[in-house]
């Protein structure tokens, strides 16, 4: 199988160290393969997502050496194709609508009496209350459900359902590993107002791109539980997993867009080469 990696920002910010970690774990895992590496912009959140971020990823990332395939996919013009996914599960009652908010979800967990399964795991409103409220234009999303997947795939296949793991999870996993669906409970593939969910868009691009790995931060590894299952319910290849650590500042903290990490565009502005940049990622690979 040829080797094709990928990396997929959302344009929601500029570029940190983080993100300049990861992008050349997965464009150098390419090149000593002599395999492909693309480009994707992951930009379904449009309260979110901006077009000059997304000017601001190709800037940095050539300022860093990488090159990538063209054209670039950006899934906000591709919503279609999530939505049609998103028809074929519904059609096979694999999804129900949910008009409860993220609000009312977790207070559901704050008094859940057997911890947040039940609650993250909200199931179908009565067929007569969801009328109601789709009649009064109640904003909802589509959950995948777990039960019916399970039904879908059969007992054995889902007991067995697993993952290839070349790198490690948060507590050292690796090797083959184990799917446990429930750890995400139903999640959401897609909003009425806000098109598809990261999970479904992700694993259809995946798919339809011809990932063979998936090399991405271990903050990502347990959504590859979920990932692997919405997989096999639409009959797409199953890629190998490589999670690699997080890079982090001199006090040991991860850089996150949310905490305000210094972007590269200001550490250039600043003085720091690409050369630089580089030798710091190397080194923190080392170890």
């Amino acid at each position: 199988m040829p080797f094709v990696t990928r990396f997929a920002p959302s344009p929601t910010g500029r570029l940190h160290k983080g993100h300049a970690f990861s992008a050349l774990c997965a464009f150098d895992a390419a090149r000593e393969a002599g395999g492909r590496f693309i480009l994707r912009i992951e930009d379904i959140d449009p309260t979110r997502c901006r077009p000059q971020f997304e000017d601001g990823i190709y800037e940095d990332l050539r300022w860093l050496g990488l090159s990538w395939e063209e054209p670039v996919r950006r899934q906000s013009d591709h919503l279609a194709d999530y939505a049609a996914a998103v028809e074929t599960l519904r059609q096979r009652d694999l999804v129900y609508r949910c008009f409860r908010t993220r609000k009312e979800i977790l207070d559901g967990i704050g008094h859940a009496p057997h911890g947040i399964t039940d609650a993250v795991r909200p199931g179908p409103h009565p067929a007569d209350e969801e009328a109601e409220l789709l009649q009064g234009g109640k904003p909802f999303a589509w959950r995948l459900s777990l039960e019916r997947a399970r039904d879908a795939i059969g007992g054995a296949a889902w007991d067995t359902l697993s993952f290839f793991e070349e790198g490690h999870g948060p507590d050292g996993e690796t090797g083959r590993i184990r799917v446990r669906p429930e750890i995400a409970g139903d999640v959401v593939l897609a909003r009425k107002d806000a098109g598809a969910a990261y999970h479904l868009a992700c694993v259809h691009d995946d798919a339809l791109q011809g990932i063979s790995h998936v090399i991405r931060g271990v903050d990502l590894f347990e959504a590859t539980h979920i990932q692997r299952l919405i997989q096999t319910l639409f009959g797409w290849p199953e890629p190998v997993y490589r999670h690699h650590r997080l890079m982090t500042d001199a006090d040991g903290k991860r850089f996150a867009k949310r905490d305000g990490s210094v972007t590269l565009a200001a550490l250039r502005d600043g003085g720091l080469t690409a050369e630089a940049l580089r030798e710091d990622v190397r080194q923190q690979r080392a170890f």
